[in-house]
């Protein structure tokens, strides 16, 4: 027995205008401070007033939110007991959102407790629109909850299928006004749920579908999107895309590269997409060697060689590394300007965490400790994995 959770879904240019017509008395928004400076958060607040509600604001969520972030909003929002949340931005601001929202249900457990398998008795006080500005994380439609525990330099994978928000509104303008690099970061954060979620060995009839069509517009607009910022149809395609994506994986699973992206953001602090990119293809090479079957048939989608499940994969791999050239993206950590000696010092730290990782044991290859050193060290130096 399998489950399939998604949120409703309010997609398209205008969808924003939805807020509108939500019933309730007072919401409470979460952001970061970028945010407020370009107006969407003023705007977020006009359309809840049109639909007669109060609105209060935690604007401090900073990337990869800490515990103690969670837990200072946790406290606002209870200090202004809102009957409605909503997460307002990227991942980062959409994944404290949803802690947020657990904590002022659940003022008994800390954020670290939020798991999948104890029953949470959300929307007792309040319920959670989510709003992405980027293209890339889908937050807005999974249970995830990715925190930073700043003591540990780790990040924690948390969630619960309670705290997936009950609407979701995908609106393409809100995220015009992406820079270029943020564009490829996040686009890429898409692609690699895409593609794991496709490969993982949790992967379902249910999910297979979303994860290719993600795939596909992703390699079709996000080139365009990087290209040409002001590319309307490109900008809704990706915004389309990383919605399903996150439909997709958020119903399967993510893999290595995922497991590794968030080793290395916990200790190095690289931006979440760039790293999981930066992995990528490496942990397709390294599970294709075993098992290409599922990569050859994201190539034949694609349209890419595949006379072989082997050439498929490989093709596939290539596919990834000219998207990250194109979209001048570091190809291995030496050119993520990670030194040598500071990854050696860390290293014993990087797989500790990357193996407590739940999307390791979902990966079609699960790595020994010393198979994750050497991913590591080749990912450093950019080499083909060959083992």
């Amino acid at each position: 027995m399998w489950y399939f959770n998604s949120p409703e879904i309010v997609f398209g240019e205008g969808a924003l205008a939805h807020l509108e017509e939500i019933e309730g008395r007072r919401a409470f928004i979460v952001s970061d401070e970028n945010l407020v400076a370009l107006g969407f958060v003023e705007k977020v607040q006009g359309r809840l007033a049109k639909a007669g509600m109060e609105s209060g604001l935690f604007s401090r969520v900073e990337p990869d939110p800490s515990l103690e972030t969670v837990s200072r909003g946790a406290q606002a929002m209870a200090d202004y007991q809102p009957d409605w949340i909503v997460g307002l931005g990227g991942g980062s601001c959409i994944d404290a959102a949803k802690a947020m929202w657990v904590l002022y249900e659940r003022p008994d457990i800390k954020p670290e407790a939020i798991n999948p398998v104890e029953r949470l008795g959300l929307r007792r006080k309040a319920r959670l629109i989510t709003i992405p500005t980027t293209a890339g994380t889908g937050a807005e439609v999974t249970w995830a909850i990715v925190l930073t525990d700043t003591k540990e330099e780790r990040k924690l994978g948390l969630g619960s299928r309670e705290n997936l928000a009950d609407i979701a509104i995908v609106d393409p303008t809100l995220s015009k006004s992406m820079p270029l690099r943020l564009t490829a970061d996040t686009g890429l954060d898409a692609l690699t749920h895409a593609l794991e979620g496709y490969a993982s060995a949790w992967a379902n009839d249910f999910s297979d579908g979303l994860c290719l069509k993600a795939i596909e517009l992703i390699f079709r607009y996000l080139p365009r999107a990087y290209e040409d910022g002001s590319d309307e149809e490109a900008r809704e395609r990706m915004a389309n895309a990383a919605t399903l994506a996150g439909l997709g994986f958020g119903n399967s699973m993510a893999g290595l590269a995922h497991s590794m992206g968030h080793a290395l953001g916990g200790v190095f602090h690289t931006p979440h997409g760039r790293a999981v990119g930066l992995f990528l293809p490496y942990t397709i090479e390294y599970a294709a060697r075993l098992k290409p079957g599922r990569y050859a048939q994201i190539a034949h989608h694609l349209s890419l060689p595949v006379q072989t499940e082997t050439e498929g994969a490989k093709s596939l791999v290539q596919s990834i590394r000219e998207l990250l050239e194109h979209l001048e993206q570091p190809m291995s950590l030496r050119e993520a300007e990670i030194e040598r000696g500071a990854l050696q010092e860390r290293i014993d730290k990087l797989i500790e965490n990357a193996e407590n990782e739940a999307t390791t044991v979902v990966h079609p290859r699960i790595p020994t400790t010393e198979e994750m050193k050497r991913l590591f060290l080749y990912a450093y130096e950019g080499k083909e994995i060959d083992f």
